[in-house]
């Protein structure tokens, strides 16, 4: 016979428990910090919609990667120029999460709340079904590696109901909780995942939560913190604090991982972006004193869309497609891009720009 843990009590938000320790305080104010800057540099970009059509990208590929959906960064980008002709299903998976989070965003800007409304519908684009709340009893999380049963959530819709309505008035009530925004953060992605209210698809609706959570408390302007990455980086961490607040409330060592993450990864992507606009600058420069048709417009072309094809630059630059293709021929002939093949079509990308997303040296 299968011996169930206990099914886990909800408490009310916020938590009952001493929260803002020194040690949880000292690692606030360092994710402060770095993600103060990373807000910073974002903003000195003169496009920021290049970094909103590269970096959730490789948020998704990450996020999705927690639950061993794995895409290569190359086929990712790639089903963003050829949506019609994809067919790996972790590939489009993880589109949908980049669509999910758009979507998100979108709702953040114009309600400027996060209700679970606003959260189901990331939830539908995300698992591409309606399926809603949980209604049925028989959750339960298991360990990938021996089936051990190690959680099980509320089973009673009214109880998850009533969860999802304190969760929701913490979220968006400040005068319900004086906590820091990034301690509130990493509590609502526990008690969200410890709810567990869909189906399929917590895990990666509650990453997009602490995205657009932070947008919502205006702590970035724009979705691109790489929280994900540090999450798959230290995915047996991740999971273990989590149970240690269920069983210990052990708030402490949960609130400083993530804390923790959020200062490592801002470092990371202001890497990131650092990366991006030298290398704007150097293409600026370089294509300006090469060819007559340098254009601000094809700048933002080249690095908003990592892959491209002849009638999207023709659709972005207003131009014929003889005129199109005699560019993207010319920057690939002098190295700014590479030509490739799909099909009976070509495509071309920019390989310098794809490293810096992906870590590697340009």
């Amino acid at each position: 016979m299968i011996h169930l843990p206990d099914e886990w009590i909800w408490k009310p938000l916020p938590p009952d428990a001493v929260i803002e320790t020194t040690a949880v305080l000292r690692a606030t104010i360092s994710a402060q910090q770095y993600l103060a800057e990373l807000k910073g540099i974002s903003q000195t970009m003169p496009n920021q919609t290049i970094l909103l059509s590269t970096l959730p990208l490789q948020e998704a590929r990450d996020s999705s990667e927690i639950e061993n959906i794995v895409t290569t960064q190359d086929a990712l980008f790639k089903s963003q120029l050829l949506k019609e002709s994809v067919t790996d299903q972790a590939t489009k998976e993880v589109s949908r999460y980049a669509a999910a989070l758009e979507e998100g965003f979108r709702l953040i800007k114009k309600d400027g709340l996060l209700t679970i409304r606003h959260i189901i519908a990331i939830q539908k684009i995300l698992e591409d079904n309606q399926a809603g709340i949980r209604a049925l009893p028989g959750t339960h999380l298991s360990n990938p590696a021996t089936g051990e049963i190690v959680f099980v959530p509320p089973q009673h819709k009214d109880d998850i109901t009533k969860a999802l309505a304190n969760l929701e008035q913490f979220i968006n009530d400040d005068e319900m909780s004086r906590l820091h925004p990034l301690i509130k953060m990493a509590i609502i992605h526990y008690q969200f995942e410890s709810i567990h209210r869909f189906y399929d698809g917590n895990g990666r609706t509650g990453r997009i939560i602490n995205m657009i959570y932070l947008v919502k408390q205006e702590l970035l302007d724009i979705p691109i913190l790489y929280l994900s990455r540090y999450i798959v980086q230290n995915k047996p961490d991740y999971y273990r604090l989590l149970q240690r607040v269920r069983t210990d409330e052990d708030w402490e060592s949960w609130l400083i991982f993530m804390l923790k993450g959020v200062a490592e990864t801002s470092r990371d992507t202001i890497r990131v972006i650092t990366g991006i606009r030298d290398l704007m600058k150097t293409y600026k420069l370089g294509i300006r004193q090469q060819f007559p048709f340098y254009s601000q417009d094809l700048i933002n072309h080249l690095f908003r869309h990592p892959y491209s094809k002849i009638s999207h630059l023709q659709r972005d630059l207003k131009v014929s497609r003889p005129t199109a293709a005699k560019y993207l021929e010319e920057l690939s002939q002098a190295g700014y891009l590479t030509k490739s093949k799909e099909g009976r079509e070509n495509y071309y990308f920019n390989g310098r720009l794809l490293r810096i997303l992906s870590g590697e040296p340009v």
